[in-house]
């Protein structure tokens, strides 16, 4: 067995499902622990699967899917990102991937050179447990970026020495941010864009939340956005990973892309040729579809910020430090016990689950920035997350 496997720590919610296991039998479960969004999938992509039934099974599909549903992820990148014209070849810049979780895993594994000396992989902390895992079976050493209450719950990446970002072979980024919903600013991403130049680094942005924020007139920068802006017209040495899934509501459906440096994407597209994860023509004709509307999603988003101004309603006058993040579904709230103690006591008393902040993160310079936090995925319908807010509250009395 490849012996990297014994470096994999268990998966957050194994640890929590041993945690909770006494619910009060007089109420009815609320389930915030995970980031699975719950809203109606739009009638657009039904009908696009049913469409494409029964002649999307007759064939075996390509690996860089077809021509039209490439097109229609660069049309949105384009849009999306106010990049120029022609600027994203669906040949050259687009990979479609089945759901970002294994494009981002698989994609460490094409791209770090496990024969550097010492080589790292740096991650936010907290951080998507699949960073980690895709560094230690790659043959790299996690690095982790705290970011505290200090830092604006941002990394803090001007603390990072150079002998770090010597050895780094792959930057991960997750802006918005899981679990903290914060949003680096173009001015960062271009001075990672520099850095990764400077240190000969790959730069791999996560943005599956980028279609999940507040002010419907400030929307997320992307790095390919950074990119364009600093006259990298190319995307060298830059990778962003979008999925469907809480755009479109659509997790089952596992259906993304991966776009960026057409140098790195070629040899990705070989890396997956072999891997043999090429996307359902079924599934591609639902994809085309979604990237092709926006109605949808802005619709989504209304659905969000009614669920955020109800929760803050609640929890603000029994949390005063509570945060409101910018974009994602998260709250990265507050403790006042033990984030692990406060989770099963939540469970056993209110029926409400939610997520250990330590399960996300990891000690890195005597520092693990998960505790006394939880994550509260605001995923359920807009009564549950209500319901949930005000049991959470009820709860919290007890403790004061």
């Amino acid at each position: 067995m490849n012996p990297n496997l014994l470096t994999l720590q268990s998966y957050p919610f194994q640890k929590l499902a041993k945690l909770i296991q006494a619910p009060p039998a007089h109420l009815s479960a609320i389930n915030l622990s995970i980031g699975e969004p719950q809203h109606p999938t739009p009638q657009l992509v039904v009908d696009a699967l049913c469409q494409a039934l029964p002649a999307g099974l007759e064939k075996y599909p390509t690996t860089k899917g077809n021509h039209q549903l490439r097109q229609s992820i660069a049309n949105w990148l384009i849009q999306r990102f106010q990049l120029p014209n022609d600027s994203i070849n669906p040949d050259l810049h687009v990979l479609p991937v089945n759901g970002t979780r294994e494009a981002l895993f698989a994609f460490a594994q094409c791209v770090v050179n496990h024969k550097a000396k010492a080589p790292l992989v740096l991650m936010p902390n907290p951080f998507y447990q699949i960073y980690e895992g895709a560094a230690l079976l790659a043959g790299a050493q996690p690095w982790f970026i705290n970011c505290t209450e200090e830092s604006k719950f941002q990394p803090d990446f001007a603390a990072i020495p150079d002998d770090i970002w010597e050895r780094c072979e792959l930057l991960y980024l997750c802006s918005p941010n899981n679990p903290c919903g914060t949003i680096l600013d173009i001015a960062t991403l271009k001075a990672l864009i520099q850095k990764a130049e400077q240190f000969k680094f790959v730069i791999a942005a996560d943005e599956c939340y980028s279609e999940i924020y507040l002010d419907e007139n400030q929307p997320p920068v992307g790095l390919l956005q950074a990119c364009t802006a600093m006259g990298n017209t190319a995307f060298k040495r830059c990778v962003v990973f979008h999925s469907l899934s809480k755009r479109s509501n659509v997790p089952g459906l596992r259906a993304g892309f991966v776009a960026g440096d057409a140098e790195i994407l070629a040899e990705f597209f070989l890396y997956r040729t072999y891997h043999g994860c090429a996307m359902s023509p079924i599934v591609q004709a639902a994809s085309t579809a979604a990237w092709q509307d926006e109605t949808h999603v802005r619709d989504n988003r209304v659905l969000y910020r009614q669920k955020f101004e109800a929760v803050f309603n609640i929890l603000q006058p029994v949390i005063p430090t509570i945060y409101q993040p910018p974009a994602s579904f998260y709250l990265w709230l507050p403790t006042p016990i033990d984030d692990e103690l406060f989770t099963q006591e939540l469970f056993e008393q209110q029926h409400v689950t939610v997520l250990p902040g330590s399960y996300l993160s990891r000690v890195a310079r005597q520092l693990n920035p998960g505790n006394h936090r939880v994550r509260v995925a605001l995923v359920a319908p807009l009564a549950e997350c209500t319901e949930a807010a005000h049991r959470i509250a009820a709860y919290l009395t007890t403790l004061s």
